[in-house]
């Protein structure tokens, strides 16, 4: 089987890093703001910007769009800075800035990234955590990290049931202030080097999809039929991508119910004149024979190798698998999570709104969760910005990305 490793990824990136010093970077390091991020500390930032907490922040936004410090080293570093260790981060945590007297909100700046419909919330809440660095009026590496802390934490209070934006923080979190070198360096060179880091992850991030459109093209071949389920920004990444190179092949989408992301799917692709068919989610086993492979995206890929995605990927993976139809996970590294679920119950609710058109009796109970865990067994191989990988191998480079 075809294997491009993790080096071949490094060695890209190096070639990109070393060709873009060349001419002006293209990524933007500031959200497009339309208010200042910078405002006045006596508004109110503390509050909920999820106004209904008993569906999922991702799932009502989604149409228009483990900790990694120790709780005994946080209560020393708390306690060596004059702070009560049992202080908890507030949902809107912000940093004073003594110059012009304003404060910054993470919050604040991480709904500024948010606007960007091509940026993805774990870029999103990378980007808002690179910029609490930049704002921050820290006076030694200690109180630092315990602002990234705590600026990290409030981002993932935000939506607990995100699993990419916790999976991002912490994957933050650990690339930016993992070095030992920072604790030999004087305090302003730390900083700058914390700085270059978080803007370097937040790089690699944004490149993760073109890595994967690049790897996935050689799975993909003239005439063949790709069944797609729900919307993923990264899959479509990977059909534009062969549609570019000139590929013949046609997409069936099916619906995505409730929220009926396969039709904004089978929009995207009709303007790339793409052969698109749209399925109802019932008739993916009836539609099974035509298809060559499944291609799907992710919330979440766990240490098991599997994945949580939309609900109904679990069911197509059964179909396509009892049928020998290859199913391929496209889903970028900051989506690999801490999680190992058992059973479909076994993670936390992601709950969202269903409407059948109907009134429903109000005897009759309606199943709101969004999103379903699809087993190892079930997937072929996972295209990552890593390299192309089995699902047995995830454990492995979820070590790596956490150690």
């Amino acid at each position: 089987m075809w294997w491009r490793s993790a080096s071949f990824i490094l060695d890209q990136r190096n070639q990109d890093d070393a060709a873009s010093s060349t001419k002006p970077e293209t990524l933007s390091v500031s959200p497009p703001q339309t208010q200042s991020s910078y405002m006045a500390a006596a508004e109110p930032f503390n509050q909920n910007p999820n106004p209904n907490p008993k569906i999922s922040a991702y799932y009502q936004t989604r149409a228009a769009h483990t900790g990694v410090v120790t709780k005994d080293w946080l209560a020393q570093a708390q306690a060596a800075v004059g702070r009560h260790p049992d202080d908890v981060p507030s949902p809107g945590y912000e940093v004073e800035t003594s110059d012009s007297g304003k404060s910054f909100s993470v919050i604040h700046e991480f709904n500024n990234w948010r606007k960007q419909p091509d940026l993805a919330e774990a870029v999103a809440a990378i980007r808002a955590l690179a910029a609490v660095i930049r704002a921050s009026e820290a006076t030694t590496m200690m109180e630092l990290e315990i602002e990234l802390k705590k600026a990290s934490d409030s981002l993932k209070s935000w939506d607990t049931t995100s699993i990419s934006l916790t999976a991002g923080c912490d994957l933050f979190m650990r690339y930016v202030t993992r070095t030992s070198a920072l604790e030999y360096e004087d305090f302003n060179s730390a900083k700058s080097r914390l700085i270059e880091r978080a803007e370097k992850f937040g790089e690699i991030s944004c490149k993760a999809r073109r890595i994967i459109a690049m790897l996935s093209q050689d799975f993909i071949f003239d005439g063949c039929t790709i069944l797609v389920h729900g919307f993923s920004r990264v899959v479509l990444e990977v059909l534009k991508t062969a549609a570019q190179n000139k590929k013949l092949f046609r997409v069936f989408c099916t619906e995505g119910r409730p929220d009926r992301t396969g039709l904004r799917l089978s929009n995207e692709l009709a303007k790339l004149d793409v052969p698109v068919k749209l399925l109802i989610d019932s008739a993916a086993a009836y539609s099974m024979d035509e298809v060559d492979m499944v291609f799907v995206g992710a919330d979440g890929v766990v240490e098991s190798g599997g994945i949580i995605n939309m609900m109904g990927t679990y069911q197509i993976a059964l179909v396509a698998h009892s049928m020998n139809k290859p199913v391929y996970v496209a889903a970028e590294s900051y989506k690999f999570a801490r999680l190992y679920p058992l059973d479909q119950k076994d993670m936390a609710p992601a709950l969202r709104p269903i409407d059948f058109g109907v009134p429903i009796p109000s005897k009759v109970e309606v199943e709101t969760s969004a999103r379903d865990y699809t087993p190892p067994q079930y997937l072929t191989l996972l295209f990552t910005d890593l390299g192309v990988l089995t699902p047995s191998v995830v454990s492995d480079e979820l070590i790596q990305l956490y150690l």
